[in-house]
């Protein structure tokens, strides 16, 4: 573990991620109301991967990402392809900023991957405590309003799938795809996500778009896709992968604030309750906030 301050840089990338992926969920929302799954996500990751091609061709960034394709094929995988579909699908059934909230539990399956590592500090009593409490908390929302649904059960273990998936990637980024250029990597797996799921979208049922959904599938195309792995890749290079996940602890406040706001979601008592208890357990898990730590 190397030890090194927060930086300027480091604090302003955190910011903008904590805006660009709290964003999605109010997005995804809206594009599922006549967009397919696997068409909001063919749509997300071809047109990012169109956006930032000529940038990666200028750049002769594709190549080295050649290079190592299997690694790229495996963070298209936990990074795009599983999760992006997932959100999609969970959306159709529960809130925008529920999805958002349990998508903050990535510390919490951060740390399990710790301990599987063979990473004992991630066992011990304050972040064994923190797991605990992290999950406690997503029992509280799940189950606060006197038990939930089947489809909504489902819709919650889809996001939580999510969530260990994003726990996986930012190692992936640091050491499967170190010395890579960013912006190959993340053109080439787009573009693979999105040829992969384009027969799907063609095959599953669509309606007309409207304003809102169309306005929603370019936003999160452009702002929540191709510019925010730009900036989460330059995140990972400046703080290292562990302290790059401390955004999703500010994504369920963005989007819970936007469901309510924009989509009139209501702000449930468990919802309220729920929040500060999977916040702080994340926190805890996380081991707190490394502020002056190195990469873990």
């Amino acid at each position: 573990m190397t030890s090194s301050p927060f930086t300027a840089r480091g604090w302003v990338l955190l910011a903008i991620m904590s805006v660009l992926w709290g964003l999605p969920y109010l997005f995804i929302s809206a594009a599922v109301e006549t967009f397919s799954p696997p068409a909001v996500v063919a749509i997300r990751t071809g047109g990012a991967a169109l956006l930032l091609l000529p940038f990666a061709l200028r750049r002769g960034a594709l190549l080295p990402a050649l290079r190592r394709w299997p690694w790229v094929l495996a963070l298209a995988a936990v990074e795009m392809a599983g999760p992006f579909v997932l959100l999609a699908h969970a959306e159709q059934t529960i809130s925008s900023g529920l999805t958002g909230l349990l998508v903050a539990t990535v510390p919490l399956f951060a740390a399990i991957i710790a301990v599987l590592r063979g990473q004992r500090e991630a066992l011990r009593p304050l972040r064994a405590a923190g797991l605990l409490l992290g999950f406690a908390g997503v029992a509280i929302v799940a189950l606060g309003g006197g038990g939930a649904a089947h489809a909504e059960l489902l819709a919650i273990g889809e996001v939580l799938l999510v969530a260990i998936l994003y726990a996986t990637g930012p190692f992936i980024v640091a050491h499967k795809l170190d010395g890579v250029p960013p912006l190959g990597s993340i053109t080439l797996a787009l573009a693979v996500v999105g040829l992969a799921y384009a027969p799907f979208a063609l095959l599953t049922p669509q309606r007309p778009p409207t304003a809102a959904s169309g306005a929603s599938i370019v936003l999160l195309t452009v702002l929540c896709t191709a510019a925010a792995f730009i900036v989460f890749f330059a995140l990972i290079a400046e703080v290292g992968p562990a302290r790059a996940t401390l955004f999703t602890y500010v994504n369920p406040l963005v989007a819970i604030g936007l469901g309510a706001l924009v989509l009139a979601e209501p702000l449930t008592p468990s919802l309220l309750l729920g929040v500060p208890v999977v916040l702080l357990g994340c926190v805890l898990a996380a081991g707190g906030l490394p502020l002056r730590g190195g990469a873990r």
